[in-house]
């Protein structure tokens, strides 16, 4: 696996690829990367010739009292993943090569749907940070495929909605949530799950997945199945950010007659934010 620290020293590689007419998977990530990165690689890996991941910690997407300082950089432990992995091209920038003019007069892409609710109106400014930083890695990349988790849910639709919307030429693919033992969703911010609350924060895909089997039994009183979930959290000693039945396209409250439902929820331990999603369809 190559490193490459600089825009145009990956541009020049990734050319000669492209003129050999290669496709290019691209695995966008902040690193300290777990099992759940690397089964992007390998999904990567099956439908392109060459794979590139970024490992890149985005100031941008980070609010005021947020970890962007304490965010965990694992860069040689992550290097020796991605190579047996099987990854082709690490993109590894430093904040001035990504934003050579400074984060305060960088310009932003703007995303006007789906951003401030969910997880957006708990983070402001979040997903501005986030469509920015993408774009710009779309345009560094120029892969034919991109590969995002379906963990980050609301991630997922909104870089969907932005790449439609600017006519960039990248296949969005989802690949799904890859577990812990318990079932709790891979982060990187589990590191930061106490031992004493270990055990707990299952309630959190349990919840979902309780509400999702309520739906299907034909309860369709939605605003009483999120709070009982609340409740729940709250109980197992967490605070609950959000518990949200959504229709699964435009993030909005879902309506009774809808087909494509996702269930989102996020909650708080004592040092981290936990989000997880469960989607179904009714008949």
């Amino acid at each position: 696996m190559q490193v490459f620290h600089t825009v145009n020293g990956l541009r020049d590689i990734l050319r000669k690829h492209r003129n050999s007419e290669q496709s290019i998977g691209f695995v966008p990530t902040m690193g300290n990367l777990h099992d759940g990165h690397l089964a992007l690689i390998k999904q990567a890996k099956e439908t392109n010739d060459i794979v590139v991941c970024s490992i890149f910690v985005n100031a941008l997407q980070f609010g005021l009292n947020e970890d962007w300082d304490k965010y965990p950089r694992t860069y040689d432990s992550d290097c020796k993943k991605l190579e047996e992995a099987g990854c082709n091209y690490l993109f590894y920038p430093d904040d001035s090569e990504m934003y050579p003019n400074g984060l305060d007069t960088q310009s932003r892409v703007i995303c006007p749907t789906m951003t401030d609710v969910l997880c957006g109106a708990s983070r402001p400014g979040h997903f501005e940070g986030v469509t920015t930083v993408v774009s710009k890695l779309f345009n560094i990349v120029q892969p034919d495929e991109a590969i995002f988790g379906i963990k980050d849910y609301q991630q997922l639709a909104v870089i969907k909605r932005m790449t439609e919307d600017l006519c960039l030429p990248v296949k969005i693919t989802p690949a799904p949530i890859h577990r812990e033992a318990d079932g709790l969703a891979m982060s990187s911010r589990n590191s930061y799950i106490t031992e004493d609350e270990r055990p707990k924060v299952k309630v959190l895909k349990e919840v979902l997945e309780l509400i999702a089997q309520q739906i299907k039994a034909g309860n369709l009183g939605f605003i009483k199945l999120e709070l009982e979930a609340k409740k729940r959290i709250e109980f197992e000693g967490f605070k609950a950010d959000y518990v949200t039945v959504s229709n699964s396209k435009t993030l909005q409250p879902a309506a009774v007659d809808d087909r494509q439902i996702t269930i989102l929820g996020a909650m708080y331990t004592e040092s981290a934010r936990l989000i997880d999603n469960v989607s179904i369809t009714l008949d």
